[in-house]
């Protein structure tokens, strides 16, 4: 890494975080390796294992905490600079670290989550709990599998936010996953300044205005602590 040119990197997306006034994050599984949960497409992600043929990595959901990476974003909340937050993940470390909920979009589900099949009410998983409070529908895991369409709500918030952003960073996430993957693009389309934090290629890096390979905790850290020395907490 040639280190002097990182640190310009780190001032220019401080620099653009403190001039948004909409700013949006975008995370994917690489934000949560460091709580111990494995990526899709790294070098010991899911997917690669598969297609080498290898066994999944051995991972606890249930243990698994927030790490700095969370906590940074939750810092941008605090600090009135996060507009909203997109996520791929299901694991539930967003809302552990304190995010609003009001400011969060989880396209793929939670897994500690319900939702209503037939409204869309959405509430805490419990074993006896089988019928919606408000429709009596039948209540089902809010986990989007594959083949199966993400939530409409959700996703209105999240389309809504990506054109409206000014400043958008995607953070741990390969892109490759549609229609989760559109909302970055649907930023760059809407003049945004996109930034990508990801150790792999993206099908974005063409074109994004500034690009990180390094991990997301390496950039998002120094970054927001950095943003706190200029405008405080």
């Amino acid at each position: 890494m040639n280190t002097s040119d990182f640190y310009d990197r780190i001032e220019t997306l401080v620099q653009w975080m403190v001039e948004a006034w909409h700013l949006v994050v975008f995370t994917g599984a690489g934000i949560s390796t460091e709580s111990g949960l494995p990526d899709f497409r790294g070098p010991d992600g899911l997917w690669t294992r598969r297609d080498k043929g290898l066994p999944p990595p051995k991972f606890d959901w249930l243990s698994a905490k927030p790490n700095q990476s969370h906590m940074a974003i939750v810092k941008l909340q605090d600090m009135k600079k996060l507009a909203f937050l997109i996520s791929q993940n299901i694991d539930n470390l967003h809302l552990t670290s304190g995010i609003n909920p009001e400011m969060l979009a989880e396209l793929h589900g939670n897994m500690t989550k319900l939702r209503c099949r037939r409204c869309g009410y959405k509430c805490d998983s419990f074993p006896d709990l089988k019928r919606c409070p408000i429709c009596k529908g039948e209540l089902r895991t809010s986990v989007v599998n594959f083949g199966d369409p993400m939530p409409a709500d959700e996703v209105e918030k999240a389309e809504w936010h990506s054109q409206h952003s000014d400043l958008f960073i995607v953070a741990g996430s390969s892109l490759v996953v549609y229609p989760a993957a559109d909302m970055p693009r649907i930023a760059f389309q809407s003049g945004a300044k996109l930034v990508i934090i990801n150790q792999g290629t993206t099908p974005l890096d063409g074109v994004c205005h500034l690009r990180f390979q390094e991990s997301v905790g390496d950039v998002l850290i120094p970054a927001v602590t950095r943003l706190q020395e200029i405008i405080g907490s």
